[in-house]
């Protein structure tokens, strides 16, 4: 089935994300190093239960990614507390702290 022509655009990430992250997992078995791993923008098109299962696995798996958001509200605040925060703004790059208990929630 040709997910890019059946699946939602939710359906369709979930996949490329499915393909991305078995990828990780595959250069990590044969090299024996974890790789870094790019993530643009992927959660703002999951369901809450996709985006939940994602930020698991990437707290379970990934010892390195860098993900980018125009909205910080969907990355789960618990996610945020061990995560260093950039934000790009008219050419330049400045640390930010997540805020609140509950940051990005």
């Amino acid at each position: 089935i040709d997910c890019g022509i059946y699946g939602s655009r939710g359906q369709q990430r979930t996949a490329a994300l499915s393909l991305k992250l078995a990828e990780v997992d595959l250069m990590r078995n044969e090299t024996g190093e974890q790789p870094v791993l790019l993530l643009d923008d992927v959660l703002s098109e999951l369901d809450e239960h996709r985006r939940s299962f994602l930020v698991h696995t990437l707290e379970n798996g990934a010892e390195q990614a860098i993900i980018t958001t125009t909205d910080l509200h969907t990355i789960p605040g618990a996610f945020l507390k061990g995560a260093h925060l950039w934000r790009v703004e008219m050419g330049r790059l400045s640390r930010i702290e997540a805020e609140g208990p509950g940051a990005g929630e």
